[in-house]
């Protein structure tokens, strides 16, 4: 069942470039046990345990979620929107929206005209963005523009619900659940004696380019890191392992080995794996990963970087799965990866 600060993180908004909601969520938990928690100009929050400590552990994933922002206001008072982050338009249909606006949130829909009206072609075809409008209910142009301006964000209506086998589904699993796993893990660092600096990063604007986790790393300076984000799940239908590999639900957090990671941390992670009998899966990348990873990797003159990953079912749609065991294996993986570093180790590949 999740806690109380997962059902937050799951349900409150904030797209790429408005994540100000959800980094308040962030900040009241990191400051129960963090030493100091800050806030950049760019947005992200910074959560740091052991200040004076002997090296610089970044944990980072990030806070924002896809959605969509208001270009338009028609003279029916619809509203025309694009993208913030990668759609599949078909996933968008009939789907409940939520618009944030200056006076809260102002509930729609988003929709196209009836099957019954599409001529043969377009019924084939998918749907563009401009071919889309979000209806608020309302009566008129004016009434519209009395209640959202240009550049008001839009998200999905949050549903968060419990499956069996402990699976969870809901929108922004990306990836707010890599959010949870770095905050747990910080405060399990708290609590023991960690010898490094521990700075826990919940990035911005992730989804239009890895912008947060780029100033972040910079600021930090970490000597290593671990970023964490969801992965594709391929236990489910259409999805070929031959090509993907083998990951699955529920059977623990992914450590990635390839380009886009540091063999030291790599064998760091899977050694205290073991030595913990925490359950976790491999996936091979043989180029950047499309995360903050690939930005943190080549930071200043270079970070020695871990990538850590949830599976994850149906990605950016409102209805990501994911399994809550994955979730506290990684973070007790990360806090245990953590307080295995010391000033001796070499972080040179050899």
């Amino acid at each position: 069942m999740p806690d109380d600060f997962l059902r937050q993180l799951l349900q409150t908004p904030g797209t790429s470039g408005a994540e100000q909601q959800i980094q308040s969520v962030v900040r009241n938990f990191a400051s129960q046990f963090a030493d100091h928690v800050t806030t950049d100009v760019h947005g992200s929050v910074h959560a740091v345990v052991n200040p004076t400590g002997s090296r610089t552990i970044l944990l980072d994933a990030h806070c924002d979620q896809i959605g969509l922002i208001v270009r338009h206001i028609d003279s029916y008072g619809f509203l025309r929107v694009n993208a913030v982050g990668g759609w599949d338009m078909q996933i968008l249909l009939g789907q409940r929206m939520l618009v944030h606006t200056a006076a809260g949130p102002v509930p729609g829909v988003i929709a196209r005209k009836p099957i019954h009206l599409l001529d043969p072609d377009e019924r084939k075809s998918v749907p563009k963005m401009k071919e889309l409008w979000i209806d608020i209910g309302s009566a008129s142009e004016a009434e519209t523009r009395s209640l959202v301006r240009i550049g008001d964000f839009v998200t999905p209506e949050p549903c968060l619900r419990e499956l069996r086998n402990g699976r969870i589904s809901g929108v922004a699993m990306d990836d707010r659940t890599g959010i949870w796993v770095i905050m747990q893990a910080l405060r399990q660092i708290a609590a023991a004696a960690p010898s490094c600096k521990v700075v826990a990063v919940s990035a911005v604007q992730e989804e239009i380019g890895l912008r947060g986790a780029t100033t972040s790393a910079f600021a930090v300076a970490p000597d290593v890191a671990i970023a964490v984000d969801v992965t594709h799940a391929t236990d489910c239908p259409g999805i070929d392992q031959n090509e993907f590999g083998r990951i699955e639900i529920g059977r623990g957090p992914v450590i990635v080995r390839g380009a886009n990671a540091s063999p030291v941390v790599f064998d760091l992670l899977t050694a205290q794996a073991a030595a913990r009998s925490i359950p976790f899966q491999i996936n091979a990348l043989g180029y950047p990963a499309s995360n903050d990873a690939a930005a943190i990797q080549i930071a200043r003159a270079g970070c020695a970087v871990g990538l850590v990953t949830i599976p994850n079912r149906y990605m950016h749609s409102p209805v990501e799965l994911v399994a809550e065991s994955d979730l506290h294996h990684a973070a007790d993986l990360i806090a245990a990866f953590c307080l295995a570093m010391t000033p001796e180790l070499s972080l040179i590949p050899s």
